[in-house]
């Protein structure tokens, strides 16, 4: 694949409090390109792969006590706040839609894929919202243009951002995806949070289900080709995942929070993850969800790659997540 390394003087200074936000620790050791097995057999829908003991945190957002006896309820202002549910839907700055993720538990991981899938494991998450598609070559366009930051490659006709608005970005690094998230008031999504939004709690295989993919459900199998490839947001609704998120199995790979480690997941062997975010240092970026040129293989839930952060491909898109506000 092709690619360039541009990197703004403002996207950087943008990125310099999110590097400093970990603490220190190992690199991971970048490993080989993965082969491509063929598509796996699917299981029954709804049953996890593994049985793995449920994950309890401590002091939950949104536990309460119960009243004790013959005292009545008071319209106090944490009374208030659990009787006000967070919308299912809002939208962003970017004016980009975002679906709500509740709060729990859910399996991450797969025993039947990929090293670096394994082992299952409980992760339980607080609530976020995610962008309901992938970011789209009309958003990014106002983005280069507020900040007026180098535009990608395929912006290079000027025309893209006009002709193909409402096609997903491509071609953009992943300080590039940053950038924009955080001009946006929003951030990139972890692994965990990708992974829980496109496969829900069931343990499914895909974000529709176990069944494997039609072009009903997602745009895979291509040749490598011109911006027309890549297919327009909103148009796979049989792909949808339980949170009604689109395009979370192929059209675009898409740039995540976390430093990529293949071995990440065996800290979660025996102790369960609460809100985990990925290895504080490494040399690679984590990438999720298959592209246009990819087999079923690479579109599963659990798959996981990864690219060099200043790299700019033509099948990486990316999309943004956001904190639920707190209630006042």
């Amino acid at each position: 694949m092709r690619g360039r390394s541009t990197i703004s003087a403002l996207g950087l200074s943008l990125l310099v409090g999110l590097f400093c936000w970990a603490s220190s620790a190992s690199a991971n050791e970048s490993r080989p390109a993965k082969q491509e097995p063929p598509a796996v057999s699917p299981p029954s829908v709804g049953k996890p792969e593994s049985a793995v003991p449920p994950v309890k945190p401590h002091g939950l957002e949104g536990e309460a006590k119960p009243a004790e006896k013959g005292k009545a309820a008071t319209n106090s202002g944490a009374a208030l706040k659990q009787a006000i549910p967070h919308p299912a839907e809002i939208t962003g700055k970017d004016g980009a839609p975002m679906v709500l993720v509740p709060a729990g538990e859910f399996i991450m991981g797969s025993d039947k894929g990929d090293e670096d899938e394994a082992p299952v494991h409980r992760v339980y998450l607080d609530a976020f919202y995610l962008d309901k598609f992938e970011v789209t070559n009309g958003r990014f366009a106002k983005y280069v243009e507020a900040v007026q930051s180098e535009p990608p490659w395929g912006f290079a006709d000027k025309d893209t951002p006009l002709v193909q608005a409402d096609r997903p970005v491509r071609w953009v690094s992943w300080m590039d995806a940053t950038g924009y998230c955080l001009w946006a008031g929003k951030r990139l999504p972890t692994e965990a949070e990708w992974e829980k939004a496109a496969r829900g709690t069931d343990g499914r295989i895909y974000p529709w289900g176990n069944d494997l993919p039609t072009p009903a459900h997602a745009v895979f199998g291509l040749k490598e080709g011109g911006a027309e490839t890549v297919s327009p947001i909103g148009n796979r609704d049989k792909g949808k995942s339980p949170y009604a998120v689109h395009d979370l199995a192929g059209n675009l790979y898409e740039w995540v929070m976390d430093w990529y480690d293949e071995e990440f997941y065996t800290n979660f062997a025996k102790n369960p993850a609460i809100n985990p975010r990925g290895p504080s240092e490494g040399t690679a970026k984590a990438q999720r969800g298959g592209s246009y040129i990819n087999n079923p293989y690479r579109l599963r839930s659990s798959f996981r790659t990864k690219g060099n952060p200043t790299e700019q491909d033509p099948n990486v898109g990316f999309r943004c997540a956001q904190d639920v506000p707190k209630l006042p």
